[in-house]
């Protein structure tokens, strides 16, 4: 119980090592980029960078650790409903169940039913304290420790439910606005309410994404004994949000179980709009067209159609991202938080 109800023990904000040049100035971003992960497979901050190897949104990126042990745990159990998945050949009679649209409790297998209690108890506390992590998040950005600058939030599992809960908490509050340019959720273990995630509009200046498979049938058991939530899980289905920031993006042809988030997120990525290692490379063996303009004529061929102009706004001035416990305790004395560093 204890598990459940008590205070975050872990909450760090790291910035990914970045390739400096000597002898060069570099100025700050204009954009910066949070990248938050599900379970764990250990505590190591390898597994916590792992799925964003190829992530490069912007110049300027994190990643969120939080919660390793208990994470670790949900990575265990995880790995184990797994491998006694396919030790049973069950994997393939679940895909078909599903798919098929009968999902209820008498759908599982009995041999499955009978190992529910190994990841039933370390999900319901990963959840609990994602909600708790998320809340302390939107603290932190609302704080704007990391100045004036525009947040893109990326999770997948867990860490969409993270962000879920950050946006949830930063609607309730004023001067929300201005502070997250787009959201990514991947597999999002949350609530598909159309209500709550109309809220998100307001917080969310670009792009709300959410990315679903149908075909998670990991996420589909582990919510059998919870109480649906209402409009369904977002990481199964669509958000029939009517709003031009709203996008939902079916991973199905990509995801076919929860564990396999991870190992496709530079797929998943790309899918979904975000900039990777992968899209880079592919622009730079695009050959740049040019455009040339004259006082006699203004002659354009086919090949310099794809000529596009960029405007850079002027940077804003900021601060480096960092937070402490002592600078958010001076803000809520009466509340006791959790530290968290952005370097």
């Amino acid at each position: 119980m204890h598990k459940r109800v008590g205070d975050i023990e872990q909450f760090e904000i790291k910035e990914f090592q970045k390739h400096v040049i000597p002898g060069r100035v570099h100025s700050k971003p204009l954009h910066i980029s949070i990248a938050i992960h599900g379970w764990l497979t250990d505590e190591t901050d390898e597994s916590f960078m792992k799925p964003w190897t190829d992530l490069e949104h912007s110049k300027e990126q994190y990643y969120l650790c939080y919660e390793s042990s208990y994470l670790v745990e949900l990575g265990k159990a995880m790995d184990y409903i797994y491998s006694f998945a396919v030790s049973m050949a069950t994997q393939e009679a679940l895909k078909y169940t599903i798919l098929s649209g009968i999902i209820s409790a008498i759908a599982w297998p009995s041999s499955l039913l009978a190992l529910s209690s190994v990841i039933d108890n370390p999900w319901g506390v990963c959840c609990r304290r994602a909600v708790q992590v998320g809340k302390q998040l939107a603290e932190i950005l609302l704080t704007k420790t990391h100045g004036n600058r525009p947040v893109t939030l990326i999770g997948y599992s867990l860490g969409a439910r993270v962000i879920y809960y950050c946006l949830r908490e930063m609607s309730s509050r004023n001067c929300c606005q201005g502070i997250i340019q787009d959201v990514v959720l991947i597999g999002a273990p949350c609530s598909g309410d159309l209500h709550e995630w109309s809220k998100f509009t307001k917080v969310v200046a670009g792009r709300i994404v959410n990315g679903y498979s149908r075909s998670d049938w990991l996420l589909r058991f582990l919510y059998r004994t919870l109480s649906m939530p209402s409009g369904g899980v977002a990481g199964l289905q669509k958000i029939p949000l009517e709003d031009r920031r709203m996008c939902n993006v079916d991973l199905t042809d990509i995801v076919l179980g929860h564990s396999e988030y991870p190992q496709k997120m530079t797929q998943i990525l790309d899918k979904v709009g975000i900039k990777t290692t992968n899209s880079h490379m592919r622009r730079s063996q695009t050959q740049p067209c040019v455009q040339v303009f004259n006082n006699e004529s203004l002659r354009q061929t086919k090949s310099e159609e794809c000529l596009s102009t960029t405007f850079i706004p002027t940077p804003s001035p900021s601060q480096d991202f960092t937070t402490s416990t002592s600078s958010l305790d001076s803000q809520h004395p009466d509340k006791e938080t959790s530290s968290g560093t952005m370097k």
